[in-house]
């Protein structure tokens, strides 16, 4: 992919993002830089606090220790003034199914104070975009999961977001809908929207992503373009599949290392 939009400042700053659930520490210490127009993979295996991550930057959890900027917004100092550049596509997404799809759009046009005026254009160029259009007065419960899955995406958008945070965002989606988020999701980078996703997907980050962190075990294990990341893992092979496995099996190891020299579970 080409190189992202250059401009002054990041638009996501990390700095020793810490969250712990009781004894079990989800993301230990992450530090990341995002610059603005950037498309920004996270990558790792399951359980590996990628969601946690995410969550976290959407405002949904709050962090044990660390710091969270977002457009130069701390986002638990100030939250509402964070959200409301933040655009957030869940893995999992909660939709009212007893409201139609336009509905649903107005609904969360309204929580985030936007005009009639303003939104209602939207709507209808939102919902043609997505080839919803014919359902858009259909209640939500009759959509299939693609159709709920383009319309989660089209609620992230309403509001002309400056960050997206997207956890793995092809769920559900056939072919045609996969095209066109990828294509939406270039485009938005080139105006300058910085996109964060998360996929189990490596071809997809191979595909779009400018740069690429890996998380293991809550800890960051790498970042950097794909050239970066096989230098990083010292292979020759170029496929990043190769490179992210070879990549976490160093992780493990170093870990089970620790684990049997100092009496420690690594697990814990």
């Amino acid at each position: 992919m080409s190189s992202p939009i250059s401009c002054e400042g990041e638009m996501i700053e990390l700095s020793r993002l810490k969250k712990r659930f009781g004894g079990v520490v989800a993301v230990d210490e992450l530090t990341l830089n995002i610059r603005r127009g950037e498309f920004f993979g996270f990558l790792g295996p399951n359980g590996a606090g990628k969601t946690t991550t995410i969550k976290l930057m959407a405002g949904l959890l709050k962090p044990t220790a660390g710091r969270m900027r977002i457009g130069g917004f701390d986002v638990v100092e100030e939250p509402l003034r964070a959200k409301s550049i933040i655009g957030f596509i869940p893995d999992r997404s909660f939709l009212y199914e007893k409201l139609t799809g336009r509905e649903f759009l107005v609904f969360i046009a309204e929580v985030y104070g936007l005009e009639p005026k303003s939104y209602k254009p939207l709507i209808a160029s939102l919902l043609k975009e997505f080839k919803l259009t014919p359902w858009g007065d259909e209640l939500i419960e009759s959509y299939s999961h693609g159709m709920r899955q383009r319309l989660v995406i089209c609620s992230a958008l309403i509001h002309h977001p400056q960050v997206i945070l997207v956890d793995e965002p092809m769920v559900a989606l056939d072919p045609k809908g996969v095209k066109l988020v990828k294509e939406l999701f270039t485009r938005l980078c080139q105006q300058g929207v910085t996109i964060f996703m998360s996929t189990h997907t490596l071809s997809l980050a191979e595909e779009l992503c400018h740069r690429i962190a890996i998380i293991h075990r809550g800890r960051l294990v790498a970042v950097g373009t794909r050239e970066e990341l096989r230098k990083r893992a010292s292979i020759t092979q170029t496929g990043l599949e190769d490179i992210f496995l070879e990549l976490t099996r160093e992780e493990d190891e170093s870990v089970n290392s620790a684990g049997k020299d100092t009496g420690v579970n690594p697990q814990a």
